[in-house]
Order: structure tokens, then sequence, then C-alpha cells
């Protein structure tokens, strides 16, 4: 049985940065797709970055682009998403996911293994 463990979350004000890792174990990490996702109060679960095994290709929302940056430890099994400049409009439950794939995926009907979430609140 597969477990995500995402932690990180918190509170932050606009401009501020954020780290979230998310720690796997059940299964080898290192050949598969990785993501993460946001949820915000009263919205659809969006895609935020992706990242394959090879971390030579991530992919990301327009909308964090150029601020999050998505990487992966496979010796540790972890990944990580670095949030700079923050904005209000982050406010959201973050989840991190595992694909059954090994290319960049952005539809959460990609992904078969799902964390609990954490909260990331950023204040004007």
């Amino acid at each position: 049985q597969v477990q995500l463990v995402e932690s990180g979350g918190g509170s932050v004000q606009a401009g501020g940065s954020l780290r979230l890792s998310c720690v796997s174990s059940g299964r080898t990490f290192s050949p598969y797709t990785m993501g993460w996702f946001r949820q915000a109060p009263g919205k659809e679960r969006e895609f935020v970055a992706t990242l394959p095994r090879s971390e030579s290709s991530p992919d990301y929302a327009d909308s964090v682009k150029g601020r999050f940056t998505v990487s992966r430890n496979n010796a540790k099994n972890t990944l990580y998403l670095q949030m700079n400049s923050q904005k209000p409009e982050n406010t959201a439950v973050y989840y991190c996911a595992q694909a059954q794939s090994f290319i960049p995926r952005r539809s959460p009907d990609e992904y078969i293994y799902w964390g609990q979430g954490t909260q990331v609140t950023v204040s004007s």
C-alpha cells in the first residue's frame, strides 16, 4: 500500500516562501511521475506541477511558473515544492500524488495515489 505524507504547509504573508515536502512509502518511488495539485474552498482540484523521475522535464501550471519549483530526492523517496513570491490566490490545500506513468502528467485522473493534503494560507 502506497502512502504519501505531505508536510510544510502553514501561513505566510504575500511575497513570502514555503517549502512543501511529500514522503512516499510502500513501493519504489524513483520510476514514477509525481505531481502537486491544490484545491481551494469551493473550487475543483487543479494541477500545480509535475515531475518525472529524471527531473529533466518539469511542467508547471501557468499561474505558478517562475515562482514555484518542483524537485525530488529519489534516495529519500521525497518530493518537494518550493513556493516563492506567494500570492493570496495560492491559498489552498496542497496534495502530492503519484502517477502510474513515467512522463509528466497534468490530469489528476492520471494519478493513482494521493496524500492527505497540507493547508497553505497566504495573507495579503
